[in-house]
């Protein structure tokens, strides 16, 4: 092929952007895989077909590798199973890390490259774990508005949080559909980080239970005092084996490199062996619901007393029959005989 009539694509990020890290990251990946297989700068250019500053632009970030080139550069450095890794690096280095204040600028209904609709309907399988709050799809409209009213006042975005409600409902409806699984890891903090009232948050853990009984959702939850071995500080969701989400304050970053994806699956397996699940879950949403029913200690304590008189009676009623509420209550008072 004659020299320099691979495409090339132009490049707009200032240096110190993510984006451009990420480009230098890749470049110093392939400038390694060129070492390794003793091959110079001017060598590579000969057997990929392109003039030798390409060559070193990819390997210095400043031009960023189409996937002919990294097919190529694999293939004349003997290093083919590194290509999907490569691509899928490459593909994401312009995406993987969006700012929240650039992409906020017109709302909030667009946020997420992942958590689109359009994702949300490729997807099969769900595994989420969220340490600190609700899961998206597992909130109530009242969780959902109040986790918005601080996003609009700590971005300064417009305020649209009709048609974001909206599009959460749509997705939420499309997860939760049929052909979905949902596998999901809260921590214990999850359950008591409120919103709203107690009486909202009482509301939230309500839903949470009514979703538990569906046959496509499993949750798992860790408790505050359980010995720890897995280390995951922050929340993610990966969405089949194809990609992570993950946000922070400032940024949604998305993970593609399938090396890394099955990292965190692995993650998630070790988080998985911690929590508990079935009527442990159920026991430890009741008692947060309990104090959120009763915030009076004392008066608490009666209305237990009382509850558990009920339930004795209701004791001949299967559980499967009790609604998620009345469950979970009930096998939190029955702990607490």
């Amino acid at each position: 092929m004659p020299s320099g009539t691979w495409p090339r694509r132009s490049v707009t990020t200032s240096r110190d952007s993510p984006a451009a890290q990420a480009r230098r990251e890749l470049g110093a990946r392939l400038r390694q895989i060129r070492k390794s297989a003793g091959l110079t700068g001017q060598e590579l250019a000969e057997a990929t077909g392109q003039h030798f500053t390409r060559i070193s632009r990819i390997e210095n970030g400043a031009q960023p590798p189409t996937e002919r080139n990294i097919r190529d550069w694999c293939a004349a450095c003997a290093a083919g199973d590194q290509i999907p890794d490569l691509i899928a690096t490459a593909q994401s280095v312009e995406t993987a890390y969006l700012e929240w204040a650039r992409q906020a600028r017109a709302g909030m209904r667009r946020l997420g490259d992942l958590h689109s609709i359009a994702t949300y309907r490729r997807t099969t399988t769900f595994r989420i774990h969220e340490p600190i709050v609700m899961p998206g799809i597992f909130q109530t409209e009242t969780y959902i508005c109040q986790m918005l009213a601080f996003w609009y006042a700590y971005l300064g975005t417009p305020d649209d949080a009709d048609a974001t409600v909206a599009m959460k409902a749509e997705r939420t409806a499309i997860a939760l559909g049929p052909g979905k699984n949902i596998s999901v890891i809260l921590g214990e903090q999850a359950l008591h980080t409120r919103r709203g009232t107690p009486a909202e948050h009482a509301d939230q853990l309500t839903h949470l239970l009514t979703l538990m009984r569906l046959p496509t959702v499993t949750v798992g939850i860790i408790p505050a005092e359980v010995q720890r071995h897995a280390i995951a500080t922050i929340g993610f969701w990966i969405f089949d084996t194809n990609a992570v989400a993950l946000e922070t304050p400032t940024a949604a970053i998305k993970v593609t490199r399938p090396r890394e994806v099955s990292l965190y699956i692995a993650m998630f397996e070790h988080l998985q062996k911690e929590a508990i699940y079935g009527h442990h879950a159920l026991r430890l949403i009741g008692s947060v619901l309990s104090r959120l029913l009763h915030p009076c200690q004392r008066s608490a304590a009666r209305r237990c007393r009382t509850l558990r008189v009920r339930f004795r009676q209701r004791y001949s009623v299967p559980i499967a029959y009790r609604s998620p509420i009345m469950n979970a209550l009930y096998l939190h008072a029955r702990d607490d005989r």
